[in-house]
């Protein structure tokens, strides 16, 4: 039994005990003659030992050491510490150990000053104990003095360090102190000395403040105390052995008992029991004096070691450890903040849980601590949940009764999950459950007695009466995937499968309901595209993997085998269910796995003309677009060319579409015919056979049945009479589609004449005029279809048609004027950008359920992301998302990705014109806004607020580099927005804060690549005049800390457009957190504005000179009255600009003290803006920025009395923790 006591090393004074003897060395030690020693408590090293040793050291171990005991390197660079030797790792552990061992007998002193010197090295510590200090020093003060002696500007050591050269350190390092205690277990770690030194060094270090000594000695100390139990492991069977032995001698008669061997027998007892203690003493010290301190330690690393060590003490030596005193720790830290941690918990009971016999010694710990167990398998770490699932596992192995039905069902349900590793776990306890064979002896004596070919057929219908009440009914492949390794005998059992759905029950058995046998099927189809792909179903896995030899033969097994059995059956089985369109559709989704090669090897034609017999069946007897298309996918597939049965199927299918083209062709004579007078069965008749052949000609060429022709005269009837059903119109635009792609793709894969292209391209010009006339249509889903038709026509029929030397098919390219950008504009605003409660009273007040909602929504997503492809792809003018831009705060939820993703590629395609369409997408909404509260607006109300916001992110979209946006935005500024809002009258305004507008204006107006204005906060310049660029030094001094946190401040500022400023008189305005443009004190670089992206804007008209433009940049009018009128162009005449110019440059000379002081006051004042990334991420440099302000010329500021307090004050916005949403917005009226 393990004593509370701890080891005494020495008493107070440092000295031996009167009762202690001289330690033997390992060459004195014998088997007898022990005398028991007293133990102090590890508060110090031990002192050495009086007498000298003399005898030489072995070489290799203690080579290289001074007198002093400090270590030194050879002159050849070999390892001379045992650090080094174990660190490089070259020499066996044992023979390090063994010459440590040989080193220790000659001077244990200088031995274990040595081993004393490797764990401080461990711990990446840079001194060494020297033997003085071991002599003449406390445990604590050598601690402390190796911790002056750590590298302060680094916080790796040899633990954390990575890289392949540290990882095999660590674990030569844990090989080391086992093969240590292993090789001294017989002598040396009795004769408490070397024990109890290093015990009481790891206990002081491992209480150490530095987490690299913490961390090593605790690692050291749970490694020592793993090789001491498994030598009191063995000892407790030497004792046993012993013990038996003497019972056996001393049960003999008088005169067969050998006295010597029973005084020798029980000597050896008596020894072995005084080890005992010993070793028990050990780990009572290492257990009480360091694991009950480190396993709650704020390092998650030092806690995951003790849990990890104490479940192998209690798997090694049950008998001592495996008890609710040591169990307590494992479950209290089951509830580790730490998925590391709980992980290593989880993993130390699953080795308990393994074995059997020991369940009863668990037993209680079960009943307390089940629930968490429990409830860890939906832990937030995957990881650990599926640890944790495997755990309770494992505990129904061994107790069926140990969890209740509840505990189940909480796993039961992770078997659909996406994560697989969880699922599969989540599937290994469900075949636990309820798949695994009771008795498969009984079972299969059942099956033969009804009859049946397998004993799997009660278990086939326990699964599917899962998935049933599972009530996941779309994720069958997901529960196939789950069971899949655990559970395929059960899930290729095919032909027992198949016998439930084609024979009758038998005696006992209960027949299969329709949704039964409609799961079933579902279930089939799922396993044979798991055997036949021998990959995860979509969403579980990151893609196909490369398949081994194994597993790669497996499913050439498994497809041969599933070919074989379907050939005969699936016809079967068609006949039985071609009525039922869902297990149709199903049923024809097998084909598609075969190897087709079995019909034509195994002469099975006959069973193929039997398939395309019920497929020919089952679409003369369907029109669901499900059975159809399956159809149509299995013909195609039949009919692939490397296939010896394409002649065979060719033809069946050719005969189908004869005979259905027929019928299409006299309806749709007769629908013509009747016109309004059309009945009932002569719309149906048409739109059967379009839907058939619609379905058809996805998969199929059937350009010379010429489909379009009729098509094209329904679409035509339709828009001339408007009578048209909506479905006949859906199916027969849809048709066209379809015959215009494979005539596209007959003409790629030759070489097309003139006649052929323009014959082509009067069929798409005449089909685009009739999908544009569809846009008008009074039925939304023909409205839709039309509006999705013609997005992907004009993305396919564009001007990267002719790319990759395809220049023939340029007459085929078609750009969509104005006006049908307009009509495809306008459909996006009234069919996507709605409100829901809109959306259902369109509906005629229908209640639609959680699932028609989210149907209408991914349909309302698709609309927007095909107009979105024609913006981002060049094909319609990029100012048009202006109108799908500012609708981002009203609908982040349900489009924000798709307008996001917008964004960022149309900034890839032109920044400066990408600038444009933000702004103009919020003069739209302030447009919206002037009619409805008047020219003056309350800055407080949500349309405000809300503009405001989205002006704040759609600044935060250029990004944190002002190097590459700065051209953008000096170009939205030099495009006179400026200008436009400031009022001669604000100009010859004198109030100080309104200087830095003024300045910033004047620098835009009359500044080019030469001329760049900045004010920024710094202390160079006493004056605060302007200064030209040519004048400026070329040198710049370099900035304090203070002034470059200031200059992120006014760098932030390049990040807003200027929204903000009405041609009315203004106030004042009060400077708050939010920087406006006309406060923007960087430098603007002003490039010669493009031409040409002007030319994309509507309503643009040259109208002025190259001249003009190099003078007078183009302005915007914003203002007109209380409207607000967009345009691109309008300017100033120059003598107003000039006289304006004079103004404001006369009165900042006047007033640049002022200009000092206000803006000083702004920058120390104002809060910090706190950035968020919202619409996309910036991944901009933040070093790079600081570079702009090498390139400025400065009007530098006296610092602030109080401004190194303040920048003490502000934090790095730059950092992850502050790129965070500010919820308070702008705290300044933007208008």
């Amino acid at each position: 039994m393990i004593t509370s006591e701890l080891p005494v090393l020495l008493d107070s004074c440092g000295e031996p005990g009167p009762g202690e003897a001289v330690v033997l060395s390992e060459l004195d030690h014998s088997g007898g003659g022990r005398t028991k020693k007293k133990r102090g408590k590890p508060g110090r090293l031990l002192a050495p030992s009086k007498k000298a040793r003399k005898q030489k050291c072995p070489v290799g171990v203690l080579m290289g050491r001074k007198a002093s005991g400090a270590v030194e390197q050879n002159g050849e660079g070999n390892p001379v510490t045992l650090f080094e030797v174990v660190k490089q790792g070259k020499s066996a552990m044992q023979s390090v150990v063994d010459d440590w061992i040989e080193s220790y007998k000659l001077d244990r002193d200088l031995a274990l000053l040595d081993l004393i010197n490797f764990f401080i090295q461990c711990s990446g510590c840079k001194g060494a104990v020297r033997i003085e200090m071991f002599r003449n020093m406390q445990n604590a003060e050598i601690i402390h003095k190796m911790t002056e002696e750590f590298d302060e500007d680094s916080g790796d050591y040899p633990l954390t360090i990575s890289g392949p050269v540290w990882k095999k350190f660590r674990y030569n390092f844990c090989e080391f102190i086992a093969v240590l205690v292993r090789q001294c277990q017989y002598s040396i770690i009795y004769d408490e000395y070397m024990m109890d030194t290093v015990i009481s060094l790891l206990t002081g270090l491992s209480d150490s403040q530095v987490r690299a000594f913490r961390h090593t000695s605790t690692l050291a100390a749970m490694k020592l105390m793993t090789a001491v139990v498994s030598v009191a492991l063995n000892l407790s069977i030497h004792q046993d052995n012993a013990q038996r032995q003497y019972e056996v001698e001393r049960n003999k008669i008088i005169g067969k008992r050998a006295n010597e061997k029973l005084e020798l027998l029980l000597q050896k007892r008596k020894e072995l029991q005084e080890n005992q203690d010993e070793i028990e003493n050990m780990m009572n010290s290492i257990f009480k004096g360091i694991f009950v301190h480190r396993y709650r330690d704020a390092i998650a690393e030092i806690r995951a070691i003790c849990i990890e060590e104490i479940g192998v003490w209690m798997k090694m030596y049950s008998d001592a450890f495996l008890n609710d005193s040591y169990l307590k720790y494992v479950g209290w830290t089951l509830h580790d903040r730490q998925g590391e941690v709980r992980l290593k918990c989880l993993r130390a009971l699953q080795s308990l849980y393994t074995n059997q016999e020991l369940f009863p010694k668990l037993e209680l710990f079960t009943n307390r601590f089940k629930d968490r167990i429990v409830s860890m398998t939906l832990d937030k770490e995957f990881d650990v949940a599926v640890e944790a699932i495997r755990l309770v596992t494992l505990i129904l192995h061994d107790s069926k009764d140990a969890l209740s039905n509840e505990d189940c069902e909480n796993v039961y349900h992770l078997v659909y999950s996406a994560h697989r590793p969880m699922a599969v776990a989540a599937g290994e306890f469900l075949h636990s459950k309820l798949f695994s064979r009771h008795d498969p002896q009984v079972e299969e004596a059942l099956a033969k007695r009804r009859g049946r070919c397998s004993p799997n057929g009660s278990l086939i219908r326990m699964l599917v009466l899962f998935f049933l009440e599972s009530e996941l009914h779309e994720h069958a492949a997901y529960l196939v995937d789950s069971l899949w390794e655990c559970s395929q005998e059960l899930l290729k059992d095919w032909e027992c499968m198949t016998e439930l759905l084609l024979e009758e029950p038998t005696q006992g058995e209960e027949i299969l309901s329709d949704r039964q046998e409609s799961a079933l099927i579902e279930v089939i189809v799922c396993t044979i595209r798991q055997a036949a792909e021998a990959h995860p179903p979509v969403g579980r896995g990151a893609g196909k993997r490369v398949l081994t030899a194994k597993e790669r033969k497996t499913q050439i097994d498994d497809k041969n085998k599933l070919t074989e059995h379907f050939i005969m059956a699936l016809p079967m089985l068609l006949s039985k269910y071609q009525a039922e369109s869902e297990k149709v559709a199903n049923l024809l989704q097998i084909p598609q796995f075969f190897d087709l090669e079995v019909y034509s090897a195994g002469r099975m034609e006959k069973h193929l003309d039997g398939l395309l017999k019920q497929i020919r069946f089952v679409v003369e007897k369907h029109t669901e677009a499900d059975v159809l298309e399956a159809c149509s996918k299995t013909y195609s597939i039949l009919c692939s060319e490397e296939f010896t049965i394409m002649n065979r199927v060719g033809i069946a299918r050719s005969q189908l579409i004869d005979e259905m083209t027929d019928r299409f062709s006299h309806a749709v004579e007769d629908l013509l015919q009747e016109g309004d007078d059309a009945d009932d069965d002569d719309i149906y008749n048409v739109l059967s056979n379009l839907k058939r052949l619609t379905a058809f000609h996805n998969a199929h060429d059937l350009t010379r049945w010429d489909l379009f022709r009729n098509c094209y005269r329904l679409l035509r009837a339709g828009i001339e009479q408007g009578s048209m059903p909506e479905q006949i119109a859906v199916q027969a635009l849809q048709c066209s589609h379809y015959s215009i792609l494979w005539q596209l793709v007959k003409i790629t894969e030759g070489s097309p004449s003139k006649d052929d292209l323009a014959a082509l391209r009067r069929v798409i010009k005449s089909f685009l005029f009739v999908c544009q006339q569809c846009l008008s249509n009074v039925n939304t889903l023909v409205k839709e279809q039309a509006f999705m038709l013609l997005c992907d026509l004009l993305m396919v029929y564009s001007h990267q048609l002719t790319a990759g030397s395809r220049e023939a098919l340029h007459p085929l390219v078609f750009n969509p004027d104005a006006t049908l950008q307009n009509e495809l504009l306008s459909f996006v605003l009234d069919h996507v950008f709605i409100e829901q409660d809109d959306e259902n009273q369109s509906m005629e007040g229908d209640e639609e359920d959680e699932a028609n909602k989210i149907e209408a929504l991914h349909k309302r997503r698709n609309l927007l992301a095909a107009f979105s492809k024609l913006i981002i792809y060049d094909i319609v003018d990029m100012p048009a998302a202006a109108d799908i831009f500012k609708h981002y705060m009203k609908y982040c939820n349900d489009y924000g990705d798709i307008i996001k993703e917008t964004l960022s590629k149309t900034r890839q395609m032109d920044k400066i014109l990408c600038a444009k369409t933000l702004i103009l997408s919020l003069q739209q909404l302030f447009n919206e806004l002037v009619p409805e509260q008047g020219p003056c607006l309350d800055h407080t109300s949500s349309p405000v607020t809300g503009i405001k916001e989205l002006a704040r992110r759609f600044a935060l979209t250029f990004g944190l580099d002002q190097i590459k946006t700065r051209e953008a935005v000096a170009t939205l500024h030099n495009h006179s927005y400026l200008e436009k809002f400031l009022s001669e009258q604000m100009a010859q305004r004198r109030e100080d804060v309104w200087l830095p507008l003024i300045s910033y204006r004047n620098s835009l107006l009359t500044g080019g690549d030469d001329d760049r204005l900045s004010i920024t906060s710094g202390g160079s310049s006493k004056t605060g005049s302007l200064r030209s660029k040519k004048g400026r030094p070329l040198v710049h001094k370099k900035r304090t800390e203070e002034e470059s946190v200031e200059s992120l401040w006014v760098m932030r500022g390049d990040q807003l457009p200027l929204t903000q400023l009405t041609s009315t008189v203004l106030p004042p305005p009060q400077f708050t957190s939010t920087v406006l443009p006309a406060t923007k004190l960087t430098s603007t670089v002003l490039r010669e504005k493009p031409q040409h992206a002007l030319d994309h804007v509507p309503g643009h008209v040259p109208d002025h000179t190259p001249e003009q433009e190099s003078e007078h940049s183009p302005e915007p009018d914003y203002v007109h009255g209380t409207q607000m009128q967009m345009s691109w162009l309008g300017q100033h005449k120059p003598e107003e600009l000039n006289r304006k110019e004079h103004t404001a440059v006369n009165y900042m000379k006047s007033r640049s003290g002022a200009v000092r002081h206000t803006v000083r006051g702004m920058m120390e004042d104002d809060a910090e803006p706190i950035f968020e990334d919202v619409m996309m991420s910036s991944h901009g440099q933040l070093e790079d920025m600081n570079e702009e302000f090498e390139d400025t010329i400065v009007i530098d500021l006296p610092p602030s009395r109080n401004r190194r307090e303040r920048v003490e004050l502000r934090p790095d916005f730059f950092e992850s923790a502050g790129m965070i949403e500010d919820e308070s917005g702008f705290t300044m009226p933007m208008f």
